[in-house]
């Protein structure tokens, strides 16, 4: 096994680091916070035009029959630039859902690979959504155990409350889920399979958030000046971002291999999504508790821009699993 990303991989990466340096990032994450709907800009049409949408969904279909290690390195970057749009819920788990269900979601995989309708995903009864005030089809989970199964529901069949959040962003919504609402597109082997995408897909944003963190933090370091001298040079600052460091390079491989056990079908696959959330989870919650207190006092101002990646940390690190 090649454990490494190709040469093809890597390019495609750099592509779309560049389109989210250039369309996504704080400004905008700001005015996501303030619409209506949390979707702001063209970031998302632009990520459709590149086939990023449709990354995992087959040739046949529309899409670009790729796997979650390809998709691995873009997740990262959409976590590096605090992105604002659902590729967690839309790519990692409602594409394949959607493509895997067969007839009963035949309808809407053509309008969901071309990013036309927005996909949210939560699993677990009484999960909020995500991404609730631009999403137009939900799948949630019914049941539980060996009686679960996913169920896709539109927007206009569905009984949406919205839920405060921690990050506006991503806006949370309710969904009511009566017996006999909404199309059932698997049982219980579906659901675990959405739970696994979707479990190293928020490992991976946490990877990019915590990149973002650490790189933010020592910047701020260098040039934060007490006493006449810039706060990084003392030990134990440099300390505390040594082990955040620390913290993501263990992170980062095991997100890598449990991208490359799910492509490739390992039995052990979910076990491994299991390490790669836990210690991405833990890495954040690190680089977020060191940053906090690196920037000091500015740190817990709204006006900073270091509240947008801290408060994605808090909530992918609950999503999908938390670390215990």
């Amino acid at each position: 096994m090649r454990f490494a990303l190709s040469e093809d991989q890597l390019l495609f990466r750099d592509t779309v680091r560049a389109l989210l340096n250039d369309r996504a990032g704080p400004e905008v994450a700001r005015a996501a916070w303030e619409s209506d709907t949390g979707a702001v800009g063209d970031v998302w049409d632009r990520l459709a035009e590149m086939g990023v949408v449709a990354m995992l969904a087959p040739e046949s279909g529309g899409g670009m029959g790729m796997t979650e290690v390809d998709l691995l390195a873009i997740q990262i970057e959409a976590g590096a630039a605090a992105l604002t749009e659902p590729l967690i819920e839309h790519v990692a788990v409602g594409v394949p859902a959607l493509v895997e269900s067969g007839a009963a979601g035949e309808g809407w995989v053509a309008p969901a690979v071309a990013g036309e309708v927005r996909v949210s995903v939560a699993l677990r009864p009484d999960t909020f959504h995500p991404h609730g005030g631009s999403a137009e089809l939900f799948l949630a989970q019914r049941g539980t155990g060996d009686e679960s199964e996913l169920v896709a529901v539109t927007r206009d069949d569905a009984d949406l409350v919205a839920q405060e959040s921690v990050e506006e962003a991503r806006r949370l919504v309710r969904v009511g889920l009566a017996d006999g609402v909404g199309t059932v597109l698997g049982g219980r082997e579906m659901v675990s399979a959405a739970r696994d995408r979707g479990a190293l897909a928020a490992a991976a944003q946490l990877v990019g958030v915590t990149r973002t963190l650490i790189e933010t933090t020592t910047e701020y370091a260098k040039e934060r000046e007490q006493f006449g001298k810039p706060i990084g040079v003392n030990q134990a600052v440099k300390h505390q971002l040594a082990d955040a460091r620390v913290a993501l390079e263990f992170a980062e491989p095991l997100a890598l291999r449990a991208a490359a056990s799910l492509s490739a079908g390992d039995p052990d696959r979910s076990a491994h999504v299991a390490m790669a959330k836990a210690q991405a989870s833990d890495a954040a919650d690190l680089a977020a508790r060191t940053a906090l207190q690196v920037h000091g006092a500015i740190g817990y101002t709204f006006e900073h821009d270091l509240h947008l990646w801290l408060k994605r940390a808090w909530s992918l690190s609950a999503s999908w699993g938390s670390a215990a």
